[in-house]
C-alpha cells in the first residue's frame, strides 16, 4: 500500500493536506479534524451512493454519538447557486449545528465550493473538512479556502475565504471518476507546471501516458507536487492580494467560456471547468505572444500537452468574440483601467499583466 503523503498549509490558517489511498475508511484520521458533536455532510447524487454510507461509518466508529445528516445536490456546475446555498444553509438549522459543527464537503469542485460557503456563513463561520473525490478538486479548489457560488452573470461572484480545517484527498476514490473528469483534472495539473516550474512541465510529458491510464503512483505523484505548489503560495498570500492570482493562469478566459454556454451539466455539451481552463490556459499563451512578452514556440508546447491529455484548446463554435469579452469585464480578476490577466514570459514563469487592450484581447479571441 502507498504511504499516505501529507503537505502542510503554513500561514494565518494551518491545516494539512493528507494525500493517499482508503482514507475515507481511516477513523482515526477523519475524526480527528471534527471538534464538535454535529457534521452535516454535504455531497451530490453521483459520489453520495459512492461514499457517504462509508465516511458517516468511520465517523461514527470513532466517535459513536456524534450527530449527522447528509445533504445532497443534483451533480453539476449549474447547481452551485444561492438556492442550494439556502438549502445547506436550511440542512444546518435541521441538524441544530451549533459553532463547534463541521460541514464536511463530500465531492468535486461545486461541493467543496458550495459547501465551503455555507460553513463561511453559517454563524458566521464553522469548521469545513474538504473530501474531495475528484482530481480537479483534489489539485486545486479543496486547498486555500475560495468558497463561493455562481450567478447568471458570472461565476463565483458570490462567496468567501474560509480556509478548511484539513483536506482529506482519498486518492482510491479517483478510480470511480469519469475519464472525463480525469482529463480536466490534469488541466489543472498542468496549469502549475506551466506558471511555476518548467521541469514539472517536463515531467508531466513524460508521464503522460501513465497519468491518462490512472497509474496510483504518477497520480499520487501529481497531487502531491500540485498541492504543495498551491500551499506555498495561499500560505504566503491567502487572500489573493498578490502573487496567488497567479494561479488563476487561463481562468479569466475559461470562465468567460463557462459562463457564456451556461455551464456544463443539465444535459448540455458545455466544456466543464477543467476543459474550459485549458482553452483559456492556450489563449493566455497566445495573447502572451501576441504582446511580445513570450515566443510562440511555448504556446505550441503547451497545447501539445494539453491535446496529448485529451483536452480541447480551442474555442467551442459559437461563442462570440464579442460575448467573450463582455463576461471578462466582469470577472473578479478585472479592474477599473482595463483587464487583468495572469500571462506568462516562457513556460514555468507567469507574470500578471494589467491594462490589456480589448483589441488585442479581441484579435486572440478571434484567432488572428
Amino acid at each position: 500500500m502507498s504511504p499516505m503523503r501529507t503537505v502542510k498549509v503554513d500561514g494565518e490558517a494551518r491545516y494539512d493536506i493528507c494525500i493517499g489511498p482508503n482514507l475515507l475508511g481511516d477513523s482515526a484520521l477523519l475524526s480527528h479534524a471534527l471538534r464538535g458533536r454535529h457534521a452535516l455532510i454535504v455531497s451530490d447524487g453521483n459520489v453520495a451512493p459512492l461514499y457517504a454510507d462509508r465516511v458517516e461509518a468511520t465517523l461514527l466508529a470513532a466517535r459513536p454519538t456524534l450527530s449527522i445528516a447528509c445533504f445532497v445536490i443534483p451533480p453539476g456546475e449549474q447547481e452551485k447557486t444561492l438556492a442550494r446555498f439556502c438549502q445547506a444553509l436550511d440542512a444546518l438549522a435541521d441538524l441544530g449545528a451549533t459553532r463547534d459543527a463541521a460541514v464536511i464537503a463530500l465531492g468535486g469542485g461545486v461541493v467543496g465550493d458550495l459547501a465551503g460557503f455555507a460553513a463561511a456563513c453559517w454563524m458566521r463561520g464553522i469548521d469545513v473538512v474538504q473530501l474531495p473525490t475528484t482530481l480537479l478538486a483534489m489539485v486545486d479548489s479543496s486547498v486555500g479556502g475560495k468558497t463561493a457560488v455562481d450567478l447568471p452573470a458570472g461565476k463565483n461572484l458570490v462567496g468567501a475565504f474560509h480556509p478548511p480545517r484539513a483536506v482529506i484527498a482519498d486518492t482510491t476514490t479517483l478510480r470511480t471518476l469519469p475519464e472525463r473528469e480525469l482529463r480536466a483534472g490534469l488541466a489543472e495539473v498542468v496549469k502549475y507546471g506551466a506558471i511555476f516550474d518548467d521541469e514539472f512541465l517536463g515531467w508531466l510529458e513524460r508521464h503522460a501516458d501513465a497519468l491518462l491510464a490512472g497509474d496510483d503512483a504518477a497520480l499520487s505523484e501529481a497531487i502531491a507536487r500540485s498541492c504543495q505548489y498551491k500551499a506555498e503560495v495561499v500560505s504566503r498570500d491567502p487572500y489573493e492580494h498578490g502573487e496567488r492570482a497567479l494561479l488563476n493562469f487561463g481562468h479569466t478566459f475559461g470562465h468567460a467560456i463557462e459562463a457564456e454556454q451556461g455551464y456544463a451539466g443539465a444535459g448540455n455539451q458545455a466544456l466543464n471547468h477543467g476543459e474550459a481552463v485549458a482553452v483559456g490556459m492556450v489563449l493566455a499563451a497566445r495573447l502572451s505572444a501576441v504582446l511580445g512578452l513570450a515566443p510562440a514556440s511555448h504556446t505550441h508546447r503547451l497545447q501539445a500537452l494539453l491535446q496529448r491529455l485529451g483536452l480541447p484548446t480551442v474555442i467551442p463554435a459559437g461563442l462570440e468574440p464579442e460575448a467573450l469579452l463582455a463576461r471578462m469585464r466582469l470577472d473578479k480578476k478585472a479592474e477599473a483601467h482595463g483587464l487583468r490577466f495572469v500571462l506568462w514570459e516562457r513556460a514555468g514563469l507567469a507574470k500578471i499583466v494589467s491594462g490589456v487592450p480589448d483589441d488585442r484581447v479581441l484579435d486572440v479571441l478571434r484567432g488572428r
